[in-house]
């Protein structure tokens, strides 16, 4: 495994890094609670993962209605304070948690309750890194800032970073660190993928500019990278597009099938899987430290951490590209 420093901060991540959104659900959606990875089965996949040279763990509070968060504490749990010492445990913040009208948001009340509740689930003192999940317009940035800071000042929360983010809101939240003397986000998790290139145009350079990190989410664009979507309507049980097929409708496109049919030609020339081409890929941009990958068994992780290993040109980078007109907007 290969490792990066985050950003600007002293911290080094593996290129990979375990999502575990799947793991007693399917994200934070509460139709899918109790679904996703069983307890034994996320338990095997962290084992498998630390094996590899995996040091970051991705969770939030809302996935699996915090199913996820508890299948995480009680696998640290069993493992000692030798592995807790070398994962850096990553949980978010933002998504609804309950019906009342606070339970929800970047509010200081919301944040400071739930990371209480994140940290006894995890079963940890300390949440290595920790994002907001979403911005929130409803909340002064001021506010969330300065709650965050004293998370980090009583050692609760070590770094801090902002996901789903639009460049000029990154951008003013630096602002506001500044001028206020507050904490800063140090990293941007956003997605990031052939079929995804948004943060290229505004985020990417920004984030050069003020030394600030950035992971890559859905670096298989929801399992459509994988080359396991062949035409239209043809999909596999179980699969994001039978469960929640909404954010992905707009690739169901004939020329992203070509893109797709092209770009499993490419990585069968190489001897590799289409997956682990497509997580090269992503690694390759010089302003990505690591990519995110929700892996549903042993099989998955290992063709994400093969992707670790493939030397991409840049030539190959733009050639991979340009099997998809992708819009980079």
């Amino acid at each position: 495994m290969d490792y990066r420093r985050l950003g600007s901060t002293g911290v080094k991540i593996s290129r990979l890094a375990l999502g575990c959104g799947n793991f007693g659900g399917v994200g934070s959606a509460p139709a899918f609670f109790g679904l996703g990875e069983t307890e034994a089965q996320a338990f095997e996949l962290m084992d498998r993962a630390v094996d590899a040279g995996i040091n970051v763990f991705d969770t939030a509070n809302a996935y699996g209605g915090g199913r996820s968060e508890a299948y995480i504490g009680r696998w640290l749990n069993t493992k000692g304070s030798a592995v807790r010492d070398q994962l850096l445990v990553s949980s978010k913040v933002f998504n609804p948690v309950g019906s009342g009208p606070n339970d929800r948001g970047l509010s200081r009340r919301h944040i400071l309750q739930q990371v209480d509740a994140s940290l006894a689930r995890l079963q940890t003192d300390r949440l290595d890194l920790y994002l907001v999940h979403e911005p929130d317009p409803e909340t002064p940035i001021e506010e969330t800032l300065r709650a965050l800071d004293d998370l980090m000042r009583a050692g609760k929360v070590i770094y801090v970073g902002a996901s789903n983010v639009e460049a000029w809101r990154l951008a003013r939240s630096l602002w506001v660190s500044d001028v206020r003397r507050v904490c800063r986000f140090e990293w941007v998790q956003n997605s990031y993928s052939l079929l995804d290139r948004a943060a290229e145009r505004e985020l990417f350079p920004l984030c050069a500019d003020q030394g600030i990190g950035f992971t890559a989410f859905s670096p298989l664009a929801g399992g459509w990278l994988t080359g396991k979507y062949r035409a239209r309507g043809v999909y596999p049980d179980g699969s994001r597009m039978t469960l929640r097929p909404e954010p992905y409708r707009q690739l169901e496109r004939d020329d992203v099938y070509r893109g797709l049919a092209a770009l499993t030609d490419e990585a069968r020339s190489r001897g590799v899987e289409t997956a682990a081409l497509a997580v090269a890929w992503a690694l390759h941009h010089p302003r990505v430290d690591a990519a995110i990958v929700g892996p549903r068994n042993a099989a998955h992780l290992d063709a994400a951490l093969a992707g670790v290993a493939i030397d991409l040109s840049a030539e190959d980078a733009r050639r991979l590209a340009a099997l998809f007109e992708m819009p980079i907007a």
